[in-house]
């Protein structure tokens, strides 16, 4: 007797999502850019390129489609009594500058102190995700989950820290490839209590 699998059982051949449709105007951009560089989009290893380029932004920028409040909707108000700091720390996250659409990698911790009421861990790193998935910059990015979590989820104090290294520094203009920039935003208490923001930021690890 065999127990039942609501999945595809081992061997099974699960089909890849269907691929969304390129534009032609949006493929012959990017045939242009590829002439431009210097190379020749009609050579057999760029025949695909202007597809797979299109489809890999279309995802890149998928926070376009994304509400981050949405993710911040359902709370949970039986915590028994919680009252401390709630701490999601070193969440990677990939981006991309606005100004050269560079890509920007790092990590951010995100922190919030509850007034009467939690959210499930994982939607922090969805506000995260769902702000990082669009053309940045890492200030705006920092301030946007910041603003997101404080206005939706009241709490009495929120903190940020995003720590990246930028493709426009590592891979062009001044090359300086292991350089990282951070930026924060402290609200509330975090902003307002000396001891509150040092105490976050210790458990951030700064």
């Amino acid at each position: 007797m065999h127990d039942h699998h609501d999945g595809p059982e081992d061997g099974d051949i699960v089909a890849p999502p269907p691929k969304i449709p390129v534009p032609d105007h949006v493929a012959e951009a990017i045939r242009t850019l590829i002439r431009w560089t210097g190379d020749d989009p009609d050579r057999e290893g760029l025949l695909d390129t202007p597809q797979r380029v299109a489809r890999a932004w279309r995802e890149y920028c998928a926070g376009y489609g994304d509400d981050p409040s949405h993710h911040l909707s359902r709370v949970f108000e039986e915590v028994g009594g919680y009252d401390e700091i709630v701490l999601l720390k070193d969440i990677p996250f990939q981006s991309h500058c606005e100004h050269h659409m560079a890509p920007i990698t790092g990590k951010a911790s995100i922190a919030y102190l509850p007034r009467n009421h939690v959210v499930g861990i994982s939607k922090l790193a969805r506000v995260l995700h769902a702000f990082a998935r669009r053309l940045q910059v890492q200030e705006r990015l920092t301030a946007e989950v910041a603003d997101c979590i404080w206005n939706h989820l009241h709490p009495q104090g929120v903190a940020v820290v995003i720590e990246a290294q930028h493709g426009c520094m590592t891979g062009r203009g001044v090359r300086t490839p292991g350089v990282g920039m951070v930026t924060s935003r402290m609200m509330g208490v975090f902003r307002e209590d000396e001891r509150s923001r040092a105490e976050v930021l210790k458990l951030m690890g700064y």
